[in-house]
């Protein structure tokens, strides 16, 4: 398939390394095929934007989340925020992250379990999703993506955040 955005806006980073410079997210969707092996080439704009190393794990709506270390540590400040008994429902889903570091052709090895939980097998996409990328089977996506357009949801939550 390819590296293909179908939509993408030069963004800074999602954490800016610089205090002063506004964070307006990651963006963009590409779609790409994993291998055999379990790689995935994760294109040059998001890789720019998450750093050298991403850090992988379940998403909602049972796809993949990539965070940034920046992002990373917020997440993990944010729950130092919260009970044990809140952080613990967790468990798994920190049992089954991986730090991914992208080889030299730009691909990062997912691990067996989180490709099963996103049932990634074959033809993936890849979208910016504010403040991570997404990564999502992609019947699973697009499916998705068509009832969101439809159903009028996403003009809904725009409207409930005053966008």
């Amino acid at each position: 398939m390819g590296e293909v955005p179908l939509s993408v806006v030069n963004h800074p980073t999602v954490l800016p390394k610089n205090p002063r410079q506004e964070v307006t997210g990651v963006t963009g969707q590409y779609e790409h095929n994993i291998d055999a092996k379990g790689r995935l080439f994760i294109p040059a704009k998001l890789r720019e934007e998450l750093g050298e190393v991403f850090h992988v794990m379940v998403g909602q709506d049972h796809c993949l989340s990539i965070y940034s270390e920046e992002s990373w540590q917020a997440v993990m400040e944010h729950l130092k925020t919260l009970s044990y008994s809140q952080v613990k429902r967790l468990r798994t889903a920190f049992a089954n992250a991986a730090d991914c570091v992208p080889d030299g052709q730009g691909r990062i090895l997912i691990p067996a379990k989180l490709r099963q939980y996103a049932q990634l097998e074959k033809e993936v996409v890849i979208n910016g999703s504010f403040d991570r990328v997404e990564i999502w089977n992609a019947a699973r996506w697009y499916a998705k993506e068509e009832e969101d357009l439809r159903s009028g949801q996403m003009e809904g939550a725009m409207e409930d955040m005053g966008l």
